[in-house]
């Protein structure tokens, strides 16, 4: 488990900014991110680098000093994931990007990239 403190709470999860991320056994690169004051508060992500090929965003500046980034090590970077009836989808236009380092987290809109909000896995 890794103590997670987003600098604002991920959009539809308000109030809520202290979470718990725990990798889902034998899911491959599947993640849970759990409120830490609410347990029944929780979403999945997938490190994309498991599933999608070339997937490489670039942060703006504001988003880099928010997270207090000093290099581009200290980033990790997860993609939210979600069931639907096609299958799973995951939004590659807002990602969850974590500091290695201090675990300062936050979903960041992606601005300038043509990205898709919602992307069927293979």
């Amino acid at each position: 488990m890794t103590a997670l403190q987003f600098v604002t709470p991920p959009p539809g999860l308000s109030p809520h900014t202290s979470f718990s991320l725990d990798e889902v056994d034998s899911a491959g690169g599947l993640y849970a991110l759990t409120a830490a004051d609410d347990p029944g508060v929780r979403l999945f992500a997938v490190d994309p680098g498991a599933v999608i090929d070339d997937y490489a965003p670039t942060l703006s500046d504001a988003n880099v000093a928010d997270l207090g980034l000093s290099e581009p090590a200290d980033a990790r970077v997860l993609v939210v994931a979600r069931m639907t009836d096609e299958g799973i989808g995951v939004n590659l236009l807002a990602p969850v990007v974590i500091n290695r380092r201090t675990g300062v987290a936050a979903q960041v809109i992606l601005e300038g990239q043509d990205l898709p909000v919602r992307a069927l896995l293979a």
